[in-house]
Parts: C-alpha cells; sequence; structure tokens
C-alpha cells in the first residue's frame, strides 16, 4: 500500500512536504491519532507565509487556540460552517481563493461528513471539495483535508467512525501520518490495481 517512496520523517519547515501538496489538490493525510494531526497542522500553518483558510469541522483547532496551547498566526482565517450557512461560507472561501494563492485546510473529513448524513449530501460536499480544488489549482493553491481513519481487512482506507470511503481523483495525494518516538512520521499511500 505505500508507494516506492520511504517515509518521510517531517521536518520544522516541511518543504519536501509542501512541494507534494503543490503537485496534488486536494490532499488528504489520514491519521489514527487526533494529537498527531493537530501537532501535524501546527507544524504546516507555521512553516507558510501564505495566507490560510482553515475550516475546523471538529473545532479541535480551535479549541487550542483558544485555550492559548497554540498561538493564532495572523495569516490564519478560521470558518466554522454548520449545515444552515456551508453552501454561504464555501462560496466565500472559493470567491477568496479564485483570486489568490492560498493554504486551505479542512479539518476534518469526519466532521464535513457529520454534517450532512444523506447520501446526497455526500455527493455535495465532494462536489464542492473537487471544485475548490480546481479553483485552487488555478491560483496555485493547496487544499489539504484531514480525517480520522482506519485500515479495513481488504486494505481500503475508511474514515473512522462511519465508515465511509475517501474520495479519490487522480489528482489526489493521500497520505497516512503516524508518530513514532518524537518525529512525525508521513507516508504516501497508493491504492494497487
Amino acid at each position: 500500500m505505500l508507494d516506492k517512496n520511504p517515509e518521510q520523517i517531517i521536518d520544522n519547515d516541511l518543504i519536501q512536504i509542501q512541494i507534494k501538496f503543490e503537485q496534488n489538490n486536494p490532499n488528504i493525510v489520514l491519521c489514527s491519532k487526533p494529537f498527531h494531526k493537530l501537532e501535524f497542522l501546527d507544524k504546516l500553518i507555521n512553516s507558510t507565509e501564505d495566507p490560510i483558510i482553515f475550516i475546523d469541522m471538529d473545532l479541535l483547532y480551535t479549541g487550542y487556540v483558544q485555550s492559548g496551547m497554540i498561538q493564532k498566526k495572523e495569516n490564519v482565517v478560521i470558518f466554522h460552517p454548520n449545515k444552515t450557512n456551508w453552501k454561504e461560507k464555501i462560496s466565500e472561501i472559493i470567491s477568496n481563493v479564485s483570486k489568490e494563492r492560498f493554504l486551505i485546510i479542512i479539518d476534518s473529513f469526519n466532521g464535513l461528513y457529520n454534517l450532512f448524513d444523506e447520501l446526497e449530501s455526500a455527493i455535495f460536499i465532494n462536489s464542492c471539495l473537487m471544485l475548490l480544488s480546481s479553483i485552487g489549482n488555478q491560483t496555485k493553491s493547496s487544499v489539504v483535508i484531514t480525517g480520522m481513519a482506519r485500515k479495513k481487512e481488504n486494505d481500503d482506507w475508511v474514515l473512522s467512525p462511519g465508515g465511509k470511503h475517501i474520495i479519490k481523483s487522480k489528482k489526489t495525494g493521500i497520505y497516512f501520518l503516524k508518530k513514532m518516538g518524537n518525529n512525525l512520521i508521513i507516508d504516501t499511500l497508493n491504492k494497487i490495481g
């Protein structure tokens, strides 16, 4: 399931990761521990001077910012869309991304899919994400979507809990984040066949 690239230990400046993120859109970063995800997102945010749109669906990042455990950078705008204002918020975000380069972080797939529970809504969300990624390509913006996931017995990765399959396209970069000792490590995942 891992490609021929060895595991990469995440360094402080994240240059190699940012290059990968620029080559693919959207980028899906899966992990099984929420605090590893949070540590990675904090490093990612601190590694760029680009303006950042943070769509916080699970409110973990916002909670750490509000408690002062993570310092919010001035170039970060946090959105908290809900079921009633999703279309309005995503329209505002797409409008901003169409004008200049951004790093867009959607945290997380799990929260996004939990926002809507009907099949049609999942299709709508996937369409919004692909539209955002497509517009992002025009301004060289990167879209990074996190998700809490687990591997099923048939080697598919699914969102946890819930078991929904993850959207994929030829341009989607899919990564798995884990921690070994004090190091965050990211693997590139490719579906064989």
